[in-house]
């Protein structure tokens, strides 16, 4: 996993690309950004299959803001993101959300 900012000068935005990798998802046939920046839909941001079996999306999201995000993965398996910038408590029981930073 892995999560890639790079801040544009020409707008008030963050390019941030999101690396599920291989490992982390095994055999999946699908697997979906979701987060506050997007409402929590499972469907809106699905992550495109590298040849390697990595998975991965590139979005811009607004500076001086942080967001909560997890990985779904086949629509039933949530996964975190490992270097999350940090993680707080989510509002189903007995799991965290990974937050990302945009300063």
């Amino acid at each position: 996993m892995s999560i890639r900012k790079k801040y544009l000068a020409s707008k008030n935005v963050c390019k941030v690309t999101f690396t599920l990798p291989k490992a982390a998802v095994s055999k999946a046939n699908s697997v979906c950004l979701v987060g506050d920046f997007n409402g929590w839909n499972k469907s809106v941001n699905p992550m495109k299959r590298l040849r390697n079996g990595d998975y991965t999306v590139t979005m811009e999201l607004g500076r001086g803001r942080e967001y909560e995000f997890r990985y779904l993965i086949d629509g039933t398996r949530w996964e975190n993101d490992w270097y999350a910038d940090k993680y707080i408590p989510s509002p189903h029981p007995y799991c965290d959300n990974s937050v990302i930073e945009i300063p």
